[in-house]
């Protein structure tokens, strides 16, 4: 027997073989696979540089940010810095401590120049040590980090218990507020009105815009330039704003002294344009950001970070599709300001209000003489709208109807206390416009909806604003938690913030385009690259 085990062996191996063939011509080019990917990841992590400085090449100059905590401004420009020296050689990875600077400090990594400024009173000391020297920048962090032991109180928020037990009464924040000269009060207009009042200033006098240039004979002037005619109709606001800028101080035709780049197309005009239509105003922005990328080089030096454009029309929120850079990087001002939207970032875009033009000086009609409680009319083009008639349809007080008006619009809106924005298609509509011009106070039903010049103004000192699904107490809101008291300081706000939403041929002081001038000075770009 002893003869036939290496037979049956060799046998047996042979049939699993056999039996396993296919099994194998699989699992062995599997394992090959994964093997040669795990060889390329390492390769790769390994090897590249994600991010590359070129000596020599490259200067990078941060501006001072604008002070949003402070009224006192930083420096406009950078007297003598502070100089820090960390020894780098080409090629070495940098881990950069954090630092935190009272002052300019210029860091000179190899022979490439960083200009920094970080607003830290307390690390001054360890800059002034560091300052004409040379130290390793693992012993500089180090420096740092025991420096701002002290400020971390103030960079991050307590534990929620300590937060509990140190909260002041409402009633003690306001006092400390009103005795540091700073604006708490539930119906003050603006978030802080020095502030404001200051940076505005600041801004009528050194904003610089460059537009890029394009002729009369332009095929597409009509796109490009502003309209001859007055703009009209829901999308107005972004005919004006082009008008207003091109006839402002704001115009700069020398690139180098740029804050900003106006991309002057016009969404609304190539929807209309029966060369483009809605269909081609994707490839239109797309080819639009090649041509100026190709023949300028300010877009390709940013990746568009210090570019805007204007759109009211709602077909723009599709139109950067085929553009990304400029939905991702570039300021989009625009109408449909939606948090909701994909295409809309939030503080890196602005809102702009969308408002129906009217001529001259608002009417005036007293709160007294306001006997309507509400009132909406309008398409019903949204599952809030149909929400807000079928629960309010019947009600003496709150008047709401399916579709507009046979009776002047006006009256309704001078005969309300309160007027309702219910959101479209869109969270945007003339209607708070509309609102506001008579002097009607808006209740807005518009949820995800970065309502326009958020930033400056405080929306709850002269508005409503409403979760949608608060619709059917709604009344209750209006007449319970809202006293008369409350009603009056609400209805003289939106007197006072009337000016901030009208359009004139020729720009005014604190008007919707100056407000929008503001919003774009506050997103300008504090760092800018000057490449040899």
């Amino acid at each position: 027997m002893a003869p036939r085990i290496p037979f049956f062996s060799s046998s047996f191996v042979h049939r699993r073989l056999k039996d396993s063939g296919p099994s194998l011509f699989f699992f062995v080019p599997t394992c090959l696979a994964f093997t040669t990917c795990v060889f390329i990841f390492f390769y790769i992590s390994s090897t590249s540089n994600i991010l590359s400085i070129h000596l020599n090449e490259t200067r990078l100059h941060v501006r001072p940010p604008v002070q949003l905590s402070s009224i006192s401004s930083p420096p406009s420009t950078f007297s003598s810095p502070v100089t820090i020296k960390i020894p780098h050689e080409q090629g070495q990875q940098l881990d950069a401590p954090r630092l935190h600077f009272s002052e300019p400090a210029q860091v000179l990594l190899g022979e490439t120049t960083f200009y920094m400024l970080v607003n830290d009173s307390d690390s001054r000391g360890v800059l002034q040590e560091a300052a004409n020297t040379s130290l390793p920048a693992d012993q500089l962090a180090k420096a740092t980090e025991a420096s701002s032991l002290s400020t971390n109180d103030e960079d991050e928020a307590p534990d929620q218990e300590d937060q509990n037990d140190q909260l002041p009464e409402p009633e003690e924040i306001r006092q400390q507020g009103r005795r540091e000269g700073n604006n708490v009060d539930e119906f003050d207009v603006f978030h802080d009105k020095a502030l404001f009042q200051q940076e505005y200033k600041e801004m009528n006098k050194s904003l610089k815009i460059f537009v890029y240039p394009h002729k009369r004979n332009d095929p597409f002037a009509n796109v490009l330039l502003p309209v001859n005619d007055e703009p009209g109709g829901n999308y107005a606001s972004e005919s004006y704003f082009k008008k207003a800028l091109f006839k402002s101080h704001f115009i700069t035709k020398n690139p180098l002294e740029a804050d900003l780049f106006y991309l002057p197309f016009s969404i609304a005009s190539l929807r209309h344009d029966k060369r483009v239509g809605v269909g081609g105003i994707q490839g239109f922005v797309r080819d639009y950001i090649r041509d100026i990328s190709k023949n300028y080089p300010y877009w390709n030096r940013t990746g568009g970070a210090d570019h805007f454009y204007v759109a009211c029309h709602s077909v723009g929120r599709s139109a950067m599709e085929k553009a990304t850079e400029v939905k991702l990087n570039a300021i989009q001002v625009v109408c449909s300001s939606s948090y909701f939207l994909p295409g809309y970032v939030a503080h890196k875009d602005a809102s702009v209000p969308q408002i129906w033009p009217r001529k001259g000086n608002p009417p005036i009609r007293s709160p007294s003489k306001r006997e309507k409680l509400a009132f909406y009319a309008g398409a019903m083009n949204s599952r809030v709208r149909e929400f807000l008639v079928e629960v309010w349809k019947n009600d003496a007080e709150i008047s709401v109807h399916r579709s507009r008006l046979k009776t002047p619009y006006s009256e309704a809106l001078l005969g309300s206390k309160f007027c309702i924005h219910a959101k479209g298609f869109e969270v945007n509509t003339a209607r708070i416009g509309d609102a506001l011009y008579y002097g009607c106070v808006p209740v807005i039903l518009a949820d995800h909806y970065d309502l326009p010049f958020a930033d400056i103004i405080n929306w709850n000192s002269f508005s409503v604003v409403m979760s949608t699904v608060d619709i059917p107490i709604l009344k209750k809101v209006l007449l319970q938690e809202i006293n008369s008291s409350n009603y009056l300081k609400l209805q003289s706000n939106v007197m006072e913030v009337q000016k901030h939403f009208q359009w004139h041929d020729v720009p005014v002081d604190y008007d919707a385009f100056h407000m929008v001038m503001f919003e774009l000075w506050l997103r300008r770009s504090h760092l800018s690259l000057a490449i040899n």
